[in-house]
């Protein structure tokens, strides 16, 4: 059985646009394949630990990553941690950094959950970071235009990793559905 599990990223949710399309793509495309997009929790600690219970529930079976964003961000760790592929889109390199003017509550526009950002969830994010990656188990694709993040810094540290740079676009990654062919076959979902 191959997984795919999706991770969406800041103040975000399955109900995401990219979430959405790739879910009905591999459906369509791939109906082996099984599909995973949770909710995840709305710190660090959590999210990891709520991710890391996929793999250990099936530690035999294929796995995957599609991350966007904060997504990337954690997508990068639990590549590192399970040794598996993993499509980073428009990711983040440094959260740390971008969410310091976020702390404080804030409200999931997806869910309406009120949490707070607090200085332990950037401490958290720190604690994740990677500082040396497996080159061959990553594509990275970001646009040009991203209005919230560097797409330079993720340039820089996946450099040796397949990269896509589109010129233009912006954080939601536009036309993203186009790419979906091209992330199907680098996690090589075909029988």
């Amino acid at each position: 059985m191959i997984n795919v599990l999706y991770i969406h990223g800041f103040n975000s949710s399955p109900q995401s646009h990219k979430a959405v399309i790739t879910q009905e793509y591999i459906a369509l495309n791939f109906p082996h394949v099984k599909f995973h997009c949770p909710q995840i929790a709305s710190t660090p600690k959590k999210a990891i630990k709520q991710l890391e219970s996929f793999f250990e529930s099936a530690p035999t079976e294929q796995w995957c990553l599609i991350g966007s964003s904060l997504g990337g961000y954690f997508s990068t760790y639990l590549s590192e941690a399970f040794g598996i592929k993993a499509v980073l889109v428009n990711p983040a390199i440094k959260p740390y950094e971008l969410l310091e003017d976020y702390v404080g509550e804030q409200v999931n526009p997806y869910t309406n959950e009120s949490y707070m950002v607090e200085k332990s969830y950037l401490e958290d994010l720190i604690s994740i970071e990677q500082q040396k990656i497996q080159k061959n188990n990553y594509l990275v694709m970001v646009q040009t235009g991203d209005e919230v993040l560097d797409y330079k810094l993720a340039v820089e540290k996946f450099q040796q990793s397949s990269l896509i740079v589109q010129e233009g676009g912006d954080h939601s990654f536009t036309d993203f559905e186009n790419m979906l062919p091209k992330i199907a076959e680098f996690l090589q979902l075909a029988e």
